[in-house]
């Protein structure tokens, strides 16, 4: 499905409210004036409000992303879009992709 692409810009958190940011964006392509995210590498998520055990599994961690764009590449690496999927370590709980550019959708 179309949607807008990710940049380094883009709000990402984790179900619990921490904020996600990419570990390795790609600097020779931009939208907006700001690198691109790409799926494999993850994000990493700081803040996360998820309890330690023995109340709960404790804090997300990474975020590893399960879909992403299947036409749109950027250094050989399919684009992230609005409507990518990621699964958070350890909790096991999605990321949310709250706000991202408005200008350049993928496929």
């Amino acid at each position: 499905m179309p949607g807008f692409l990710l940049n380094l810009g883009s709000t990402v958190i984790c179900a619990h409210g921490g904020q996600a940011k990419p570990t390795a964006p790609v600097p020779h392509v931009r939208v907006m004036g700001l690198p691109v995210t790409v799926q494999p590498p993850p994000y990493v998520v700081a803040g996360c409000a998820n309890p330690p055990p023995p109340a709960n599994v404790g804090p997300c961690i990474t975020g590893i992303w399960v879909l992403a764009s299947l036409r749109v590449k950027a250094m050989g690496m399919p684009v992230l879009l609005q409507d990518s999927q990621a699964i958070c370590a350890p909790t096991g709980t999605p990321l949310t992709i709250v706000l991202t550019q408005m200008r350049v959708k993928g496929m």
